[in-house]
């Protein structure tokens, strides 16, 4: 089994009441990830200060004393980019956000302290799950993507997040098919289970950032050129399985799930309408279907 730890539980049934969990005697932390360009990485994303992002307001909870290493963990890859790319989309408040509203809503143990991981076999195992994000100009090697393969055929799962557009997704072409020679993708139907394992939603949904939402409830259009596309009004989830039918990666094309997360208190407007019924539902879905598929 390629990751060192136990069966995660179940997700319960979603409510809207936090579980008081018993003080914590110990978590398990990220490695500190250094600095790259100017920006620090720290252990605690609550700590990190970049950009236009702060953590410094999410919520630090506790986890189950008995269990202080099986815990579901954010993990997001940094990877290389051409230029212009960015693998940074939406942290630190995207994973802390999500990872709360998990503990909040799920019977999952989850870990408070989120993680970034290198396209290294070491780092990757000790993580089931790996998000990313903007990856039309991820630019990595063959050497990576054989790691990368690896990791997915041995266990482990990629969401693929925050792009829009055939344009972008020819983009992320030369990747996938560098990490997938042989293998290709197929698009999920409403009716699979990945949108009704924990939330019973009506239809894949497709979730805009706020910046689109605002400017589009204001003025009637947006300036954001990838999602105002006539090729990007159309929700794609398109998945890769392993020989034995294990969901091993997720593409979420015209979406932007991590925006959904990250910029839930933007507006009230957009809690409610995307970020409360759309995104946050849609993340627990895939979280929960990934640990127990």
């Amino acid at each position: 089994m390629l990751f060192p730890w136990k069966c995660l539980l179940l997700a319960a049934l979603a409510v809207f009441a936090g579980v008081s969990m018993p003080a914590q005697e110990r978590v398990v932390m990220p490695q500190s990830f250094g600095k790259e360009d100017r920006h620090i990485f720290p252990r605690d994303p609550r700590q990190f200060h970049g950009w236009r992002h702060t953590g410094a307001d999410a919520p630090l909870w506790s986890v189950h004393p008995e269990l202080p290493n099986d815990v579901f963990t954010f993990a997001r890859l940094r990877y290389p980019v051409s230029r212009g790319g960015r693998w940074t989309a939406d942290y630190p408040e995207a994973e802390l956000n999500l990872s709360f509203r998990m503990h909040q809503l799920t019977a999952i143990q989850v870990n408070p302290y989120p993680v970034i991981v290198d396209i290294d076999a070491e780092q990757l195992r000790h993580y089931p799950f790996i998000y990313v994000s903007e990856p039309q100009r991820m630019s990595i090697t063959t050497e990576q993507a054989m790691v990368l393969r690896d990791y997915m055929l041995n266990g482990g799962f990629l969401m693929i997040d925050d792009f829009w557009s055939e344009e972008e997704w020819a983009g992320f072409m030369p990747s996938f098919k560098n990490i997938w020679p042989d293998r290709d993708y197929v698009e999920l139907k409403a009716e699979h289970p990945l949108f009704h394992c924990v939330f019973d939603l009506p239809e894949p949904p497709l979730v805009h950032s706020d910046r689109y939402c605002r400017e589009m409830r204001e003025f009637g259009r947006c300036g954001l050129g990838n999602e105002t596309k006539p090729d990007a009004a159309t929700p794609h989830y398109r998945a890769v399985h392993d020989d034995r039918g294990r969901m091993v990666m997720l593409i979420c094309l015209n979406n932007d799930m991590g925006d959904g997360w990250e910029r839930e208190s933007s507006d009230p407007w957009y809690f409610t309408n995307v970020s409360e019924k759309l995104a946050f539902p849609m993340g627990i879905n895939i979280v929960s279907y990934v640990l127990t598929n």
